[in-house]
C-alpha cells in the first residue's frame, strides 16, 4: 500500500479512538492522540529521505464516473507539498504535546486536533479537485468547534465568523474550480485539467477563472481587505487551535495559488500579476503598522501574521522561480515560527492571567525561560539573520528587486525595506514592555489567575518549544535542506511567465 494512504487514516483512526475515549477513560486520550501524531510525524519525516521516488509515489482510484464527469481518490506529493505536508505534521504532534495537560474534555480537544491533521493533509496530497474541495472544507469544522468549544469570552462570534468568511469564499473558488474542470472535459484529475488548459490560450477566460480562484485563495490566507476574521479567530482560539490555524491553515491558501492558478493560468496570472504585488505590499504594511496599535499580546502577532503573508503573495506575484521557490519557503518558515509565537502568548494568557502588554513588565526575571522563549520567536519573527525567517524574507526582497530592478518602479522597494522596521519595531516595543524594566505590581504573581503562584512553563511546553525552535536555528543555518524540495517544483515554471 502507499505511503500517502497512512497520512490520511493513521490522524482518521486517531480520532475515532480518542473520541470514544469518554468519562474515565479521558484522561489517555491525550496518550492516544500523541501516539497517532507521532507515528504521522514519522512517515512525514520518511518521505524527506524519499524525494527522488516523488514521480512514481502517489495513488489513484476512481471514485465515480459518468458521461459527464469523473472524481478520482488521487493522492501526490512533489516539492511544492512535502515541506506541508511535513509541517502538518510536525505542529500537530508539537501541539499534542504542549496541550498534554489539557484536562477540559480531552477527548474531544484531541480528537479535533487529529481531524484537523487529517483535513490539512488531505488538502496537501490530494490531486484530484473533488477530494481537494472535500479536505478543504473538512478543515473547516474541526476549526469551528475548537474555536467555538475552547476558545475564550467571544468564542461563538469568533467561531461563526471565522466559518462564514472562508465557506463563502471556497464556494467563490468551488465556482472557478467548476468552470474550470467542466470546460477541460468534467475530469477533476489534476493533471488532465492542467493539460487542457495548457492549451487554452483564451485571454478572458484565464483571467476570470484565475480571479474567482484567486479570491477563494486570499481570503483564506488572508490578505487585505479580507482579514478581519483572522485577528477574532485567534485571540478567542485557545493555543493549540491559534498554532494550527497561522502555522498550516492559512498556507492552503497560498498553496492554491501556486498550485492552482499558477500551474493552470499563465495568460490569466501576467494578467492579475500587479494586483498580487499591490496586495501583497498593502498586507505587509497595514499588517504591520496594525501590530504597533495592539495592546493583547496574541492580537498583535495575529496581525502579524497578516503581513507576512502578504510578504507570500508578493514572492507569488514576482512570478519568478526564485519568487515562488521563496514565497513556499516563508510559508514553511512562517509555520515554524508563528507556532512558538503563539505558544508564547497562550501561556501568557494561561500562567500570568494577562495578555495585555500594559499590565505585565519586568517578566524576564519571574519567568525566565518563558522570557527566553518569547526573545528568541520575536527574533526569529523580525527576521534576525541566523534564523529561518531572515532567508525566507531576504530572498523575496530579493525577487521583488530583481523584478523591478531598471524599471520606473523600482522606489516601490522602500515598501519592504518599511516593513522589515515596523516588524523590528513593535516586536522589540512588546519584547521591552513585557520582559525588562520594574517587575509589575499589577499581577498577583503569588496567589495567580488559578489560585496558585504564577509558575514558569512546564516540562511538556518546554520540550513543544525546543523543538520548535531547533529546527528554526537549523533550517535558518542550512536553508538549503529546505529549499532543495521547492527548487525541483519551481524549475517548472523556467521561462514560462
Amino acid at each position: 500500500m502507499d505511503m500517502l494512504i497512512f497520512l490520511l487514516a493513521i490522524p482518521l483512526i486517531g480520532a475515532v479512538l480518542t473520541l470514544l475515549m469518554g468519562n474515565e477513560r479521558a484522561k489517555y486520550a491525550k496518550f492516544v492522540a500523541l501516539v497517532f501524531s507521532a507515528a504521522t510525524l514519522v512517515i512525514a519525516v520518511a518521505l524527506l529521505f524519499m524525494q527522488d521516488d516523488y514521480a512514481t509515489m502517489g495513488m489513484n482510484e476512481v471514485w465515480i464516473k459518468t458521461d459527464f464527469f469523473q472524481f478520482n481518490f488521487k493522492l501526490a506529493i512533489d516539492g511544492l507539498s512535502i515541506l506541508m505536508v511535513f509541517l502538518t505534521a510536525l505542529l500537530v504532534f508539537v501541539v499534542g504535546l504542549f496541550s498534554y495537560e489539557e484536562n477540559d474534555r480531552p477527548n474531544y480537544y484531541h480528537t479535533l486536533l487529529l481531524l484537523m491533521e487529517l483535513g490539512l493533509m488531505g488538502v496537501y496530497l490530494s490531486a484530484d479537485y473533488f477530494l481537494f474541495y472535500i479536505m478543504w472544507e473538512v478543515t473547516l469544522i474541526p476549526m469551528y468547534f475548537m474555536i467555538s468549544w475552547y476558545g475564550g469570552p467571544r468564542r461563538h462570534y469568533s467561531a461563526i465568523k471565522f466559518f462564514i468568511y472562508t465557506h463563502v469564499a471556497s464556494l467563490v473558488m468551488l465556482l472557478g474550480i467548476f468552470i474550470m474542470v467542466f470546460t477541460a472535459g468534467g475530469n477533476f484529475d489534476f493533471a488532465a485539467v492542467t493539460d487542457y488548459m495548457s492549451t487554452n490560450t483564451d485571454k478572458w477566460f484565464q483571467t476570470a477563472v484565475f480571479g474567482l480562484l484567486f479570491f477563494g485563495f486570499i481570503v483564506k490566507m488572508p490578505i487585505v481587505p479580507f482579514h478581519t476574521w483572522l485577528p477574532d479567530a485567534h485571540v478567542e482560539a485557545p493555543t493549540g487551535g491559534s498554532v494550527l490555524l497561522a502555522g498550516v491553515m492559512l498556507k492552503m491558501g497560498s498553496y492554491g495559488i501556486i498550485r492552482i492558478c499558477l500551474e493552470n493560468f499563465k495568460i490569466g496570472a501576467v494578467e492579475w500579476q500587479w494586483v498580487m504585488i499591490i496586495l501583497g505590499i498593502i498586507s505587509m504594511i497595514y499588517g504591520a503598522y496594525a501590530c504597533i496599535g495592539q495592546t493583547d499580546l496574541k492580537k498583535m502577532v495575529a496581525y502579524s501574521s497578516i503581513s507576512h503573508m502578504g510578504m507570500v503573495l508578493l514572492g507569488i506575484g514576482c512570478l519568478s522561480e526564485i519568487g515562488i521557490e521563496f514565497a513556499v519557503f516563508q510559508m514553511f518558515a512562517h509555520g515554524l515560527i508563528t507556532a512558538i509565537l503563539f505558544m508564547v502568548c497562550g501561556l501568557a494568557g494561561h500562567n500570568i492571567g494577562t495578555r495585555e502588554i500594559p499590565l505585565l513588565g519586568g517578566l524576564a526575571t519571574k519567568m525566565p525561560k518563558w522570557a527566553f522563549f518569547m526573545m528568541f520567536g520575536f527574533m526569529a519573527s523580525l527576521g534576525l539573520p541566523g534564523l529561518v525567517g531572515f532567508v525566507a524574507e531576504f530572498g523575496i526582497l530579493y525577487a521583488f528587486w530583481e523584478f523591478i530592478a531598471n524599471t520606473p518602479q523600482m522606489w516601490m522597494l522602500v515598501f519592504g525595506m518599511l516593513s522589515m522596521m515596523l516588524t523590528a519595531g513593535y516586536y522589540l516595543w512588546a519584547m521591552q514592555r513585557t520582559l525588562f524594566g520594574d517587575l509589575t505590581t499589577k499581577i498577583d504573581f503569588e496567589h495567580g489567575v488559578h489560585g496558585g503562584p504564577v509558575h514558569d512553563i512546564s516540562k511538556y511546553e518546554f520540550a513543544a518549544m525546543a523543538i520548535m525552535i531547533v529546527l528554526i536555528a537549523f533550517f535558518g543555518i542550512m536553508p538549503d535542506y529546505a529549499t532543495r524540495f521547492i527548487e525541483g517544483y519551481v524549475s517548472m515554471f523556467a521561462g514560462v511567465f
